[in-house]
């Protein structure tokens, strides 16, 4: 009976084991994924604002794939929690925002460039709105993080 009882214990005790290692496992992937999107998402917001920067300074046209944003929004979408995913959005909105003032209408690049001044004024909610989501992501990720009070990047 004793044997019975420890084989049992020790079976019930592996499975347990396989179960707690199984949900580290995936917690710890699902996070690794949510760094690598986080990381795309910005790596292409900072590439199109250098470049669309650029373009009014130089006064020229410019390119870019927005095909390869829209898949960044969709790769984070899959991963993001409600929290951070609320918080891209209203990133984005701000982003959209900023194109229309700086290349949708009248103020474009090469017939009527902004000043530099005027880019980092139209910048600004875009800017506030990358820094509200780096601290939600932050958040999200650990409670050890405290929030940013500054912009860094962008």
């Amino acid at each position: 009976m004793t044997t019975v009882v420890g084989a049992l214990l020790a079976t019930m005790g592996v499975l347990v084991g396989g179960v707690v290692t199984r949900r580290a496992q995936d917690r710890q992937w699902l996070r690794d994924q949510q760094l690598a999107a986080y990381r795309n998402l910005f790596e292409h917001y900072a590439k199109f604002t250098m470049e669309l920067r650029r373009a009014h300074g130089d006064q020229r046209g410019w390119d870019y794939d927005w095909g390869e944003w829209s898949a960044a929004l969709m790769r984070v979408s899959l991963v993001a929690p409600v929290d951070v995913a609320s918080a891209i959005d209203d990133f984005g909105r701000a982003i959209n925002s900023f194109l229309d003032q700086v290349e949708r209408g009248e103020r474009n690049p090469q017939r009527n460039p902004l000043s530099s001044e005027e880019f980092e004024q139209a910048r600004r909610a875009p800017a506030e709105a990358q820094g509200r989501l780096v601290n939600v992501i932050r958040r999200s990720l650990s409670d050890e993080h405290g929030e940013l009070p500054f912009g860094i990047g962008g």
